[in-house]
Order: C-alpha cells, then sequence, then structure tokens
C-alpha cells in the first residue's frame, strides 16, 4: 500500500505504508484497524502536527548519537542503522505541512 497525500499548495508527497504510517502515528493519527487509509490534516492542527514530527526526528538523531558514543566507549564498532533516517523520510512531509500551515490548505490522503 502507498499513503499518497495531496494539497492544493504543494505536489503530492507518496510514502510506502511502513513509512507512512509512522508519520501518521507520530502526528497523532489513528492508524489501527485500517483507519489511516483515509484522513485529513487541518491547517489548525499543522503546527502541533509539526512540532510532533521535529521532536521525533531529534529524538532519533539523540539516540543515534547515543549509541555510537557508546560503542566507542566500549572500544566496539559502532551500531549500523537503518539506511534511511526518519528525518530523510518525514523532510518531504514536514515541507509539505509548513507551505499548508502558510497557505491554508489542509492535506488529505486516501481521496
Amino acid at each position: 500500500m502507498l499513503y499518497k497525500f495531496k494539497s492544493k499548495s504543494t505536489g503530492d508527497v507518496i510514502m510506502l505504508e511502513p513509512s507512512g504510517r509512522r508519520v501518521l502515528e507520530i502526528i497523532g493519527k489513528d492508524t489501527k484497524n485500517g483507519a489511516s487509509q483515509q484522513g485529513i490534516v487541518l491547517a489548525v492542527d499543522m503546527p502541533a502536527a509539526l512540532a510532533a514530527l521535529e521532536a521525533a526526528v531529534a529524538q532519533e538523531d539523540a539516540e543515534r548519537k547515543e549509541a555510537i558514543a557508546q560503542a566507542l566507549a566500549e572500544h566496539k564498532p559502532p551500531p549500523r542503522f537503518e539506511a534511511v533516517s526518519l528525518r530523510q523520510r518525514a523532510l518531504p512531509f514536514m515541507d509539505m505541512l509548513r507551505r499548508c500551515a502558510k497557505d491554508g490548505h489542509e492535506i488529505v490522503w486516501g481521496v
């Protein structure tokens, strides 16, 4: 399954199901039992959604740095992480949120 996020302010943002579901969970959307197949993010909700994504990205970055520092302190090889970080996956959606919030347009998917 693909998530295709649409708005009047930007081009579409397309994500594979695991990444799209993770982003939706971070911004507080229900993803259980197929609830996330369709939805909307209203312009009024976008600042909170953007803040939640920024916090999740910062947390993942901090966890990665801490894991690397701990491995170096223990004289072990640095851990391997997923090839594409949350920062990279979420950036297009975060840009979409910023532009839509500025223009006052909602983001929809599955419609």
